[in-house]
């Protein structure tokens, strides 16, 4: 509660916990250093990323890291670059780093790749491979937690199989990631949301199903609640309360659930036009759908404080799908 102190015997740093509102604690510095403990949120305040994807005309996949500002509205700009060239990878974002993982290299060769690589949110350096999925696939969700990254369902394209892994990757150590559980049923290109305890994985393979898994203790998801329209290939975005997806196969839907209680996703308004290729970011007011297919460059964004329609506040560096959506 108020007034907990706590003591980190490293630094000797002294901390007293000002407002105590789960899942939300405010720890104010009194120590010999200065600065406060960041409470973890999923949300980024700064910067939406997107990481890849399948460019207009070719089989070909972009390499490029692009980024555009939460704060001012506008166009994308090129900071970095991928290590491996690929598509649809399953987004995580820790607070300093950005990691995508597995993803599509060749849709006409039907390769996929098993690579996790991360880069740094605050340098314009090359995304670096750090570790290997359990699961060689792409067409995947991500979500985060405070300390892990996950990545699940996902389809291997020369077969096709289409996957039920829940895989999560540590963000202090660079390593393989480790499977701890199973969606409900095998799908392919569904959306990831985060709540601060929980990952969710829906749609994909034409299924209007949300999953629910744990962030305390690994194990198999559940049926947490459907979704309005049966779709794949959608972007995921979260508030602090509500999941939401956006677009689709043949849809321009903005849905939303609440991350509270088992109920469906209700219709909260429309992208400005009917849009898939599921990349999507969170800033901490507003969700981001960035480029689709039929190829286009529109970032799309949407307020979370008020259901409606997105509006049309930049563009991407160049026509292209299927990227992978990061925040900072």
């Amino acid at each position: 509660g108020v007034g907990t102190e706590w003591h980190n015997t490293t630094s000797g740093e002294v901390y007293i916990c000002t407002d105590a509102t789960a899942g939300a604690n405010v720890w104010t510095n009194v120590g010999a250093g200065s600065g406060d403990i960041v409470p973890w949120s999923f949300q980024g305040s700064a910067f939406g990323y997107v990481c890849g994807g399948a460019i207009a005309g070719s089989n070909n996949k972009a390499d490029s890291i692009e980024k555009n500002s939460f704060t001012t509205d506008g166009n994308t700009v090129d900071v970095s670059n991928l290590n491996l060239t690929k598509a649809s990878a399953g987004g995580a974002s820790s607070l300093t780093h950005g990691y995508m993982q597995g993803g599509i290299t060749n849709t006409s060769t039907g390769a996929d790749t098993n690579a996790v690589e991360k880069h740094q949110f605050a340098t314009t350096n090359d995304g670096t491979d750090v570790g290997d999925l359990v699961q060689q696939r792409g067409a995947c969700a991500g979500q985060s937690s405070g300390t892990y990254g996950y990545n699940s369902g996902g389809q291997n394209v020369p077969s096709p199989t289409q996957y039920n892994n829940i895989e999560k990757t540590n963000f202090a150590t660079d390593g393989n990631s480790t499977d701890v559980g199973d969606l409900t049923a095998g799908r392919t290109s569904p959306a990831g949301q985060s709540s601060l305890t929980y990952g969710f994985t829906s749609g994909g393979s034409d299924m209007n199903i949300i999953d629910r898994f744990s962030f305390a203790s690994d194990g198999n998801a559940t049926d947490w609640a459907d979704l309005t329209i049966a779709h794949s290939y959608r972007s995921g975005q979260s508030s602090t309360t509500y999941g939401y997806t956006s677009g689709g196969n043949t849809s321009n839907v903005i849905e939303k659930y609440p991350f509270a209680s088992q109920t469906n996703a209700s219709d909260v308004g429309d992208l400005l036009f009917t849009s898939r290729g599921f990349c999507g970011a969170s800033s901490t007011g507003y969700g981001y759908h960035y480029g689709g297919y039929p190829y286009h460059n529109a970032i799309n964004k949407f307020s979370f404080s008020s259901d409606g329609n997105a509006t049309d506040v930049g563009d991407l560096l160049s026509n292209r799908d299927h990227g992978c959506g990061l925040h900072y």
